[in-house]
């Protein structure tokens, strides 16, 4: 059974419009699960619900085996990291860690105990008598994130925790709260909307889109193998092609053209996708199979690769391709799609 449960949850904040639809969502206990999606998808209104601090129209919430639906949110034992840090200015990073702790009464000896333990976990000892204006951010979003781990929760809660640092710390601070929250064993969500991120520090990522989870899988099995025409797109595929089922694993496109896949799928409205970097170009004429014929339209330095904008029949497609060969502007090529990296959406 898993150790986090939302079944059916509904969310509307004005009776009309669901921000929530009907939301599944089951964590197991010490994972680490991301909600990904952009701006409005109801990432944050889904955090939020966990936490307590909306009340769903409908559904349950369960955490180890209890229903806390209608628990306040000062009752459910939870710790929240917010992207503003909200550290007491006037508090050195001691007293703003133990802060949770005295507000529950503990006895001055747990209260050291267990302060001193998360600082030293979260790498905090030698500032615990600073105030957090002479911390840098990254140091700034340890002491949030040991404050809320000290009062030993049953969940984790991330909004977005990382927003406000640069993108060296980002690396960085991920890696550190992958770390902190391993060796705790603590079940936590996090909330972003940076692929990269969620897919470096999460065990399983759920994508949302319009108040619905359209993927709930590991990172390596989302990158791989998106199982919709939204997922694909969030997570970098850009390459789209209508399809109709021919046999299974041979699909045709709308220009009549053939092509090999390892998948199958059953319904009816296919689209074939690919990212750029798995479209081999050939030069023109050159016979084979899961071939478009095209013409260069742009063609962008990136380095180690270029980048071409390809005209065809069946759309502008996206290829990068390595230095080994260049072609101009306006030349004609041969595009291979490989049939295993060819994904049905």
């Amino acid at each position: 059974m898993a150790f986090v449960s939302l079944d059916n949850i509904r969310v509307s904040y004005d009776g009309k419009t669901d921000v929530l639809k009907d939301l599944q969502l089951s964590i197991q206990k010490g994972e680490l699960v991301s909600l990904l999606g952009p701006s409005g998808c109801g990432k944050t209104t889904t955090l939020r619900t966990i936490a307590g601090l909306i009340e769903p129209n409908d559904g349950t919430f369960i955490v180890d085996k209890n229903d806390l639906t209608k628990v306040p949110v000062h009752k459910r034992n939870f710790g929240m990291v917010f992207q503003s840090y909200a550290l007491f200015p006037h508090l050195t990073i001691r007293e703003n860690v133990e802060f949770g702790l005295k507000l529950r009464k503990e006895s001055k000896s747990s209260m050291k105990e267990k302060v001193d333990r998360m600082l030293e976990v979260t790498g905090l000892n030698e500032f615990s008598k600073r105030y957090p204006k002479q911390l840098s951010g990254g140091q700034r979003q340890r002491v949030a994130l040991a404050r809320a781990l000290v009062i030993e929760p049953k969940l984790l809660l991330l909004d977005e925790p990382l927003s406000n640092l640069d993108a060296k710390l980002r690396v960085t601070m991920r890696i550190e709260i992958k770390r902190i929250q391993r060796k705790l064993g603590i079940t936590t969500v996090f909330v972003t909307h940076d692929q990269e991120e969620c897919f470096s520090i999460s065990d399983k990522v759920a994508v949302m889109n319009k108040g619905i989870i359209e993927q709930f899988d590991t990172p390596e099995e989302i990158y791989q193998n998106p199982k919709t025409e939204f997922v694909a797109r969030f997570i970098g595929f850009e390459n789209f092609i209508n399809l109709a089922k021919e046999t299974d694993y041979c699909y045709i496109a709308e220009d009549g053209t053939l092509f090999k896949t390892t998948q199958t799928v059953d319904h009816s409205d296919i689209k074939g996708t690919i990212r750029p970097d798995d479209i081999k170009i050939l030069p023109a004429g050159t016979p084979t199979e899961n071939t478009i014929v095209g013409t260069v339209l742009i063609r962008t330095f990136l380095g180690k690769s270029y980048q071409y904008e390809i005209r065809t029949d069946l759309g502008n497609l996206l290829v990068n391709d390595e230095n080994t060969n260049t072609y101009e502007t306006g030349s004609k090529v041969n595009l291979f799609l490989t049939p295993e990296k060819i994904i049905l959406v």
